[in-house]
């Protein structure tokens, strides 16, 4: 298997002292924070940089620093803190609650993708790892935003995925150049 840097750098972070995993889950949860500030605002739920920031963060960080960075950025919304998009926290999401899905499937999006960049190498493993990112966000967000409105699905898929699509594969491709654009970057010394 091919091996790159920045998934040399991902394992590193995974074998580094707790200090340094602890403070790139903070940094990571920040930069997903500030990502979700970025919006295009539609109707039921904004588009937001998010879902770059959540593929990122998982193919760099891999499948468990990948998902516990969500978990903690999920955490600081449930605390309060203004995390989510437009500056919203959890007491605020549940008043407008058709992003709830969205936000758990962010979670399982980092661990897919940083699952599948862990075992696959190159393009082609960044590519796939985006894929089913995408795949989890959708896979929690539509049948949530469906239940949400009286169990019309098909109305879920067209306000709440087909209005989103071509952003959404502009952030994959970008997530995908930054994993690859970070491949020739060397981490530490070696």
């Amino acid at each position: 298997m091919q091996t790159n840097a920045s998934l040399a750098f991902g394992r590193s972070l995974q074998a580094s002292g707790l200090a340094t995993r602890a403070l790139a889950v903070v940094l990571g949860s920040a930069l997903i924070a500030a990502a979700a500030q970025i919006t295009v605002p539609m109707l039921p739920v904004p588009m937001t940089m998010q879902t770059f920031a959540v593929m990122t963060i998982g193919m760099l960080y891999g499948a468990r620093l990948g998902a516990l960075t969500l978990a903690v950025y999920v955490v600081e919304g449930l605390l309060g803190l203004p995390v989510f998009a437009g500056g919203l926290n959890a007491a605020l999401i549940l008043a407008k609650p058709y992003t709830v899905g969205y936000i758990v499937g962010f979670f399982f999006a980092a661990f897919f993708a940083g699952l599948i960049a862990e075992r696959v190498a190159g393009i082609r493993g960044a590519v796939l790892a985006v894929l089913a990112g995408t795949a989890a966000i959708y896979g929690f967000g539509l049948p949530w935003l469906g239940y949400m409105m009286g169990g019309d699905m098909a109305k879920a898929v067209a306000v709440g995925a087909v209005p989103f699509l071509l952003g959404d594969l502009v952030k994959a491709a970008l997530a995908v150049a930054v994993r690859e654009g970070l491949g020739r970057v060397r981490f530490g010394r070696g």
